[in-house]
């Protein structure tokens, strides 16, 4: 199609190649880029994969494999070196950052259980690893995320739904790659997650940076886009987790699948790119990209940062709400303080029952493939929860001025269902349940972010942002490690069948009840957040970011890579190459046309 309408115009390679270098540093290309480096950081969601591994190839009891658990949610939370990063370096350091760690820390896992390191690795040593290869997730997270929410801010609900939905999805994806690569062996999973989330971020790191233009008209139109696309995948992999249950799949069945994924997942979102800039550049709405690279990057101030982010003047005296904060501004807000302690209880019980899924579906008596499904419904529903919170919220909040907080409120109060499925375990209830909390607890993810984002600002949103975050581990050590681990431990001494390993209803039933009991705890704090910020919500809170584009759009300029340009200056760079493209192929025209005549 491409090659089609530059064949049309008579161009040439060098007008191929100018667009593909305009392609490669679009704003649209940053954004599927950003999409391929989230679709393989979930590596946290698979741990009930491979946590059987863990335990019986090094001898750990509950307890210890959920400590060991508490640290992947800790690492896999706790962002705020992260979001430090980003703001005295550029996101590429932060993705390659994240690179090193994961492949550090996955790595020697890989190692551990397999044997190879010789001696038996110390308890904290393995905590070290998995903190160290989870924390390396919250790198990616914060450098393509970021980035695209202050490349898209009147879209920001809609991009977090998309990008957190895909680290979401991301475990179902990996899951078929993992079948396709390596059949049923869980141990190699682990040294495929040490590989494949280390290799793509490095992939595009040239491509995540600040790109700030006017609003293009069909910008929802494009991320709806990828909606589909994204919607069709989920869809994809659920049907075929479906088969997987019914049917005994081949390698070779698993190679088809995770073809497909690969597809789907890939290429059909890089056409989309494709075809929106191939508009982009043939309407002239952009510059070449010629014209970008002659402008130095401007240095970033890190002491000025670092004041204000961590500036004590002002911290009783706080901005109004959707004005940007500082660190101490935020940890000492009353809103902050509430949404804290609601998402605690909440997403510290969700993270306690998926670290558990694998020991649960044992206990209760489901075959291994059963269990290898509840992890992947577990991430294709979070991918939906994320997604689905991020378009709605944005739609309703558009619409009807329906408030995010009340929204997450809902959530919360819906996610109590699963964890009393667990507890009670009817029939089947395991399916239902892991759909139930993998849905709440991506919706609360993608609403708590953006949550933050909207009461808090931008300015140092990816700080603010994995200060917020650290309300997960927190609450999965709660919940996992001292209720659910301890209690686990308890049963299955009562049951006195000299192992570690308790089977009934009885080994989940009490931890999930109290689980239950603190999430419509946090339902009830949600409440008043809403109260507090109702008035908030009834207003404009993106009229700050229209004003801002609107003079962009009025003043002709624009800003690319944190630098203001003339567009007069982009323009005659741009019309320049095309005016050059139009020379060069009228004359090959003329020379061709007097060859004939010679003929």
């Amino acid at each position: 199609m491409v090659m089609s309408k530059f064949n049309c115009i008579g161009a040439n390679w060098r007008e191929v190649k100018g667009f593909g270098l305009h392609l490669l540093d679009s704003r649209w290309f940053m954004f599927f880029a950003s999409l391929l480096i989230m679709s393989v950081n979930g590596s946290s969601y698979m741990f009930g994969l491979y946590s059987n591994d863990i335990k019986s190839s090094l001898g750990y009891d509950q307890t210890t494999l959920n400590l060991i658990s508490f640290f992947k949610d800790l690492g896999g939370n706790l962002g705020v070196l992260a979001g430090l990063t980003y703001e005295v370096a550029p996101p590429w350091i932060v993705l390659l950052s994240g690179s090193i760690m994961n492949f550090f820390g996955f790595f020697m896992i890989w190692l551990s259980v397999s044997h190879r390191l010789g001696a038996k690795p110390h308890v904290w040593q393995m905590c070290l690893y998995m903190l160290i290869g989870a924390n390396s997730q919250s790198f990616p997270n914060t450098g393509a995320l970021v980035t695209c929410v202050k490349n898209f801010p009147e879209s920001r609900g809609i991009v977090i739904g998309l990008l957190k939905g895909l680290i979401g999805l991301s475990g179902a994806i990996m899951t078929q790659i993992y079948h396709a690569v390596n059949g049923d062996n869980t141990k190699a999973l682990i040294l495929l997650l040490a590989c494949l989330p280390t290799i793509v971020p490095i992939v595009f790191i040239p491509t995540i940076r600040i790109i700030k233009i006017a609003r293009p008209e069909n910008e929802l139109k494009v991320f709806y886009s990828f909606l589909y696309i994204l919607l069709v995948l989920a869809g994809f992999i659920m049907v075929t987790i479906i088969f997987q249950n019914k049917l005994r799949f081949t390698r070779s069945e698993y190679i088809g699948t995770a073809s497909v994924v690969v597809v789907l997942s890939l290429f059909i979102p890089l056409a989309v790119v494709i075809k929106q800039e191939l508009n982009i550049w043939e309407g002239n709405k952009l510059q070449a990209l010629d014209a970008h690279y002659d402008q130095a990057i401007p240095a970033l101030n890190v002491k000025k940062n670092f004041s204000t982010l961590f500036s004590l003047k002002n911290v009783s005296k706080k901005p109004e709400r959707g004005d940007d904060y500082a660190l101490l501004q935020e940890i000492f807000s009353i809103d902050m303080l509430i949404m804290f302690t609601a998402t605690t209880c909440s997403i510290g019980g969700a993270l306690a029952a998926i670290d558990n899924m694998g020991q649960i579906g044992k206990a209760l008596g489901y075959p291994t493939h059963s269990i290898a499904s509840f992890v992947s419904l577990i991430s294709i529903w979070n991918f939906l929860g994320r997604i689905v919170a991020g378009f709605a919220s944005e739609i309703f909040l558009a619409k009807y001025k329906f408030p995010r907080p009340l929204l997450l409120t809902l959530v919360i109060l819906f996610s109590c269902i699963g964890y009393l499925l667990i507890a009670f375990a009817v029939h089947n209830s395991l399916y239902f349940a892991s759909i139930i909390i993998g849905f709440c607890l991506g919706a609360q993810l993608s609403l708590l972010v953006t949550n933050i984002s909207e009461l808090f600002g931008l300015k140092h949103y990816s700080t603010l942002n994995n200060v917020g975050s650290v309300s997960g581990p927190i609450g999965s050590y709660i919940f996992n490690v001292r209720v659910a681990g301890r209690l686990y431990d308890r049963e299955a001494l009562k049951q006195g069948k000299g192992s570690l390993n308790c089977t009934g209803v009885r080994c989940y039933r009490v931890a999930f009840v109290t689980i239950s009991a603190a999430t419509f705890f946090a339902c009830i704090v949600s409440i008043i957040l809403v109260l507090r910020t109702k008035n908030f919500y009834q207003g404009d809170i993106y009229n700050k970011f229209k004003d801002e584009a609107e003079h962009i759009e009025n003043n002709d300029v624009s800003l690319t890579r944190d630098r203001v340009v003339p567009m007069k200056d982009m323009e005659a760079k741009a019309n320049t190459g095309r005016a050059a493209v139009i020379d060069v192929a009228a004359e090959n025209e003329h020379t061709f046309n007097a060859t004939i005549d010679r003929r």
